[in-house]
């Protein structure tokens, strides 16, 4: 079997696509002791790697990469067909994207095509191909098996063919694959499927689940988003209404969680990352096509969808209360990563906060954007917003501080934000703050905006 190779430290194997998942996985390759092959499209990033410039916010991931080309053990490459050739398991990572949501769902598979047909060219008998990717259930079997059947060979008879879901976190993205879960994994065949399982279990401490079929381990990743992104949407609904009554959200919440079967999530700006808010779209892509309603999953998309314009709403609202003019105060919106502290601001919430603020009249020039890990954005740049890592020159004659992501640099003393600013109105998104000075919480009982309020409509894009 292909786990024996690893043992004997003779495995050679090609991650496609070197982002925040391939780059964890590359680690957790190198570490078992195989040969890594890195393939991306991105000539800048392969020729930074090859230089031993790994961009990454973990620590240990940045390391064991950097030290794995250093010594050999891991090359980078442009050249798909090239790495194919040269190693027995491929694993794909690329992104499958969202081309549209509006007025009809539309999925792009083009990246997980692309890395399909440039394994192809290499595939050989008895080598392993496996899906990471999150997809819509039945991409592997006909979308990718198709592709890697171009080369001559039969999936499963031939070569194996396997899904196996990434679950990570980045931030934690290493630890996740080598402790924290169990891995995931299901094959074409019986064969596929435990090769497969017996490789992943050399890297996975927490054993491997096996299940049935390839379509269920796609849809179980799915599942797993759809949970946390309708749990968000109620947190939202919940959050507004203890705010109605005057009461502590996040008191309300640790209390009902003590509960074991209570698993309220946390309320805040919206949803982002490539994942939760994207996975919905998957299953209502899936369903329309099978004649599947799924209305519940859909609503909760939308709610969260709506709620950075909800909460632009409330930091307007919260000025005007506070006799601060909108049109002629500095703002500073805390936050572009869509969670705290990481540098990922893919489909981030902070986008369409700040355009409910320039929705409402806000002047480009007014506004400006800290995160202490995001150096540039060619989004926030385009809408003509400022950003900058300095919290105190974002704070500097600002009269409204919006949190908006839940940064460790932003969980501190009110008073100590408030003593930087000029005239200090506090609205803290994500609950974060430490409210020793008057303060606008979402889950904090004091929050200036109905659950009924204008919503514009959300600009949407890729993944």
């Amino acid at each position: 079997m292909l786990a024996d190779l690893l043992e004997r430290g003779e495995l050679s194997v090609a991650i496609y696509g070197l982002g925040y998942v391939g780059l964890a996985l590359s680690a957790a390759w190198a570490r078992a002791g195989a040969k890594v092959i890195g393939v991306d499209v991105d000539v800048e990033r392969i020729a930074a790697l090859s230089n031993g410039v790994v961009e990454y916010v973990e620590d240990d991931v940045r390391r064991v990469v950097a030290d794995a080309i250093k010594s050999g053990r891991m090359e980078v490459t442009t050249e798909g067909d090239v790495a194919s050739i040269k190693s027995r398991v491929k694993i794909i990572t690329v992104p499958v994207y969202l081309a549209a949501t509006r007025p009809s769902i539309e999925v792009d598979f083009s990246a997980i095509t692309s890395a399909a047909k440039a394994i192809a060219q290499g595939l050989k008998r008895e080598d392993l191909v496996i899906v990471e990717s999150s997809v819509p259930p039945g991409t592997t079997e006909e979308v990718v098996r198709p592709v890697l059947e171009e080369s001559g060979l039969t999936a499963e008879d031939d070569f194996y063919l396997a899904y196996s879901p990434e679950r990570v976190m980045v931030g934690h993205a290493l630890k996740d694959i080598e402790e924290n879960y169990p891995k995931v994994v299901a094959g074409v065949g019986p064969r596929s499927a435990e090769e497969a399982a017996a490789l992943y279990r050399k890297i996975a401490r927490k054993g491997v689940i096996k299940l049935s079929s390839v379509k269920a381990a796609e849809f179980e990743k799915l599942l797993e988003g759809v949970y946390r992104d309708l749990n968000i949407a109620l947190a939202n609904e919940m959050a507004s209404l203890a705010n109605a009554l005057g009461i502590s959200f996040a008191e309300a919440r640790a209390a009902a969680n003590s509960q074991p079967y209570s698993h309220v999530h946390k309320p805040g700006t919206g949803v982002g990352g490539s994942c939760i808010p994207v996975y919905p779209y998957f299953l209502l892509w899936t369903a329309e096509r099978l004649g599947v309603e799924l209305p519940l999953t859909a609503l909760g998309r939308a709610e969260n969808e709506a709620q950075p314009f909800r909460v632009a709403e409330a930091a307007i609202k919260a000025m005007i209360r506070e006799g601060v003019n909108p049109a002629e105060a500095k703002i500073a919106v805390l936050g572009l990563a869509f969670r705290g502290d990481v540098d990922d601001t893919r489909r981030s919430p902070t986008y369409d906060l700040l355009q409910g603020l320039l929705d409402f009249g806000i002047r480009p020039a007014n506004v400006v954007v800290h995160d202490p890990y995001v150096r540039r954005d060619r989004v926030v740049e385009k809408l003509g917003i400022r950003l900058t890592a300095d919290l105190k020159e974002a704070l500097d004659g600002a009269s409204l501080a919006l949190i908006a992501t839940d940064h460790s640099a932003y969980r501190v003393k009110a008073s100590e934000l408030a003593k930087l600013m000029a005239r200090p109105v506090i609205v803290d998104a994500r609950g974060v703050v430490e409210a020793d000075a008057p303060i606008y919480s979402i889950d904090g009982g004091r929050w200036p905006i109905g659950r009924r309020s204008v919503q514009p409509e959300p600009r949407r894009g890729r993944c």
